[in-house]
């Protein structure tokens, strides 16, 4: 007798193919999709706790159990009566739409920055504002980038020669346009070349020393206009002002009456500092005389003896007495009463 399998076979008459109505076919695919949602649930669920694993014995895998575990063993979970807080834990759990939960801990590190206050040190790195960049430092670096933008500007150039701006000198349209923008000045780059007597540079101590300018002049932009650079020296220092020479030269004559009254003026002020210089130099003489004389006087006073006389020696004939020092033997009489 053969052994029955599984499943059993069937009979012969049920061969034929068993015709369902379409309320069945309905049925069948709702309990289908039904088991592959409740199927897709459950592998979610095992993948983000490990701990509702089972093995071939349907044991739990020996790990440590952590302290939001959701186990049967402490909460019942197939019979539906669990306590109120499983219930909130489980709903957050399958609540998509919930905020995510950011550790406190680290709340402080990278939501207490502003990235719109952010400073550009140009070292490489952000900093906050007013935080490690010193304010005048900051203004500084602003204006020499505009003032490296305003002079990088060119101005356009047009079909119509007439409308192009020409050289004073020699006509050429190719001006330079920074001296153009910054001093006013039409000239082209072979005039400044040719005429140095006009067009070169000054700097702020030359303005002051040779033409006898103060600051508050030389700063003036509607008086004398200037180019700042960056100063060659020192990075970190304040920006070279440069003048025009031609436009120093006219605002000088025009504020001293004439090139021969500033001449007058610069020896008047160089006898001056002269003069000073020199008593300066005839006081600290003096002085220094001064403490050597009281030196010498000194060390004359502190080099004179002084006696230390001894006992006094008796002479019983007139009743005098003889002092004698005890250093150099100088003796002196005197009387004994």
């Amino acid at each position: 007798m053969d052994r029955p399998q599984t499943p059993p076979p069937t009979a012969s008459s049920s061969k034929a193919a068993v015709q369902l109505t379409p309320e069945q076919v309905k049925r069948i695919e709702i309990n289908r999709l039904k088991a592959k949602a409740r199927l897709r649930a459950t592998q979610e669920a095992s993948r983000d706790n490990p701990t509702t694993l089972r093995n071939a014995n349907n044991k739990r895998p020996l790990t440590v159990i952590p302290a939001n575990n959701t186990s049967p063993t402490t909460v019942s979970v197939a019979s539906g009566s669990g306590s109120g807080s499983n219930k909130k834990g489980s709903s957050e759990q399958k609540d998509d739409n919930a905020p995510l939960k950011r550790d406190a801990k680290l709340m402080g590190r990278y939501l207490d920055y502003d990235l719109s206050k952010m400073v550009d040190s140009r070292g490489g790195f952000l900093v906050e504002d007013k935080a490690g960049v010193d304010e005048h430092e900051r203004k500084r670096l602003l204006a020499r980038e505009r003032e490296r933008m305003r002079q990088n500007l060119d101005p356009p150039v047009f079909l119509d020669p007439s409308m192009n701006p020409k050289c004073k000198e020699c006509g050429s349209i190719s001006i330079d346009h920074i001296f153009k923008n910054i001093f006013g000045c039409l000239v082209c780059n072979k005039c400044k070349e040719e005429f140095p007597e006009k067009y070169s540079l000054l700097t702020k101590t030359e303005c002051k020393e040779d033409y006898l300018l103060t600051d508050p002049e030389l700063r003036d932009q509607e008086l004398l206009p200037h180019l700042l650079k960056a100063n060659p020296h020192h990075a970190t220092w304040n920006n070279m002002m440069l003048f025009l020479r031609y436009q120093v030269e006219e605002f000088a004559w025009k504020k001293w009456g004439s090139p021969e009254a500033l001449d007058a003026e610069y020896e008047r002020r160089a006898n001056e500092k002269r003069k000073k210089k020199s008593k300066k130099f005839e006081d600290g003489l003096k002085e220094l005389r001064r403490k050597t004389r009281e030196g010498v006087w000194q060390r004359r006073k502190d080099e004179e003896h002084i006696h230390d006389f001894g006992e006094v020696e008796r002479d019983e004939g007139d009743g005098a007495g003889v002092q004698r020092c005890r250093d150099c033997g100088f003796e002196i009489e005197v009387e004994v009463f």
